[in-house]
């Protein structure tokens, strides 16, 4: 029988949000909001568009998440001058105070998957992922549907 690669991703993508949840359920952040946390504490003030793209999620689920971040006190929200349309992001003092934490909790999710591999079998894994990763980003499956 032929082994299903999106069966076992979607295994792995399942229980990651549920690590997440119970990982950051102190600081009251959950699976769907902490990669903008991520993702801001790389680059802070960048754009919910900029935000969404990086992240390959939708518009809406990326303002849903930006929301209740916002909410919680971890962001904040400015509207550019020559677009009030576009949001610039910037993480709160909240957010920043608890950054080291809240990124070395997400890392530990890739130690328990890595646990007991060799440095060789990870780098291949991650090579096959990127890959991956790649490929689909070069596709537009929204367009080949209409096909």
């Amino acid at each position: 029988m032929k082994k299903s690669i999106g069966r076992l991703l979607s295994i792995l993508h399942r229980q990651s949000q549920v690590y997440i949840n119970y990982a950051l359920k102190e600081y009251d952040i959950t699976s769907a909001e902490y990669s903008f946390l991520l993702r801001l504490y790389v680059q802070d003030g960048i754009t919910q568009d900029e935000l969404s793209c990086y992240l390959c999620i939708d518009k809406a689920a990326t303002a849903r998440a930006i929301k209740s971040l916002e909410c919680k006190g971890y962001v904040t929200r400015d509207k550019i001058d020559d677009d009030k349309r576009v949001n610039k992001v910037y993480l709160s003092d909240k957010a920043k105070q608890c950054k080291d934490e809240v990124i070395k909790k997400v890392w530990q999710w890739s130690d328990i998957l890595t646990e007991d591999m060799n440095e060789e079998t990870v780098e291949a894994v991650m090579t096959a992922l990127e890959k991956m990763v790649d490929k689909v980003e070069r596709r537009n499956f929204k367009k080949e549907k209409g096909k």
